[in-house]
């Protein structure tokens, strides 16, 4: 799989992060596992004429010491379809601004 890791989280920057996942993103029925939803702006033709599918999302999981942000697009509706598939370069860069702006909001220095 790939992925976007930070790691070298202290327990404080892991409490932190934590806190902030569990009040602003979706926790998926696994412990550590959130589901960040795609901006529209940055979704392919195709997720977008799959409203069916909507939202895609990107999954997020923290670790005691890292969070690792999976590089696929999927859907919560459905186990495969056409629309899921590896960020595109507009995707990743995406998901790499807002985790880093999180990290940048709670102080937390990597």
């Amino acid at each position: 799989m790939k992925q976007y890791v930070i790691d070298g989280l202290r327990p404080q920057d892991h409490n932190r992060l934590k806190a902030y996942l569990d009040e602003y993103v979706q926790a998926a029925a696994i412990v550590g596992i959130y589901w960040l939803p795609l901006d529209e702006s940055v979704l392919t033709p195709l997720q977008i004429n799959h409203r069916e599918c909507a939202p895609h999302v990107f999954a997020l999981k923290l670790e005691q010491n890292l969070l690792a942000c999976e590089l696929l697009v999927r859907t919560r509706k459905h186990i495969r379809c056409d629309c899921m598939a590896y960020a595109t370069e507009k995707q990743r860069n995406w998901l790499i601004d807002q985790t880093d702006a999180v990290l940048e909001k709670l102080a937390i220095c990597i």
